[in-house]
């Protein structure tokens, strides 16, 4: 049997498979992107995917506080399609 990594989220504190979490990531560049296969290079943050958990991150600045920079509403809109698609 494989282990299944595990994440904790910013916003809940949850403990979940890596998988039923969303990557953000700010790059080197200082662009915060999503991370969409868990790969790109730079700072990580993990959320789960939820429209609860987006709103409680951004209402507590969790995203930002992970991440150690401002986070541009566009990613939190992306976020908010990306959540609505699944």
């Amino acid at each position: 049997m494989r282990k299944i990594p595990m994440r904790k989220c910013v916003a809940t504190q949850e403990q979940c498979p890596k998988k039923e979490l969303i990557r953000i990531v700010r790059t080197p560049e200082q662009e915060v992107k999503i991370d969409t296969t868990g790969r790109m290079n730079g700072r990580g943050a993990y959320l789960k995917k939820s429209l609860e958990a987006l709103e409680l991150a951004q209402k507590r600045k969790a995203l930002s506080r992970a991440l150690e920079c401002e986070i541009p509403q566009t990613v939190y809109d992306e976020l908010k399609e990306l959540i609505e698609r699944e």
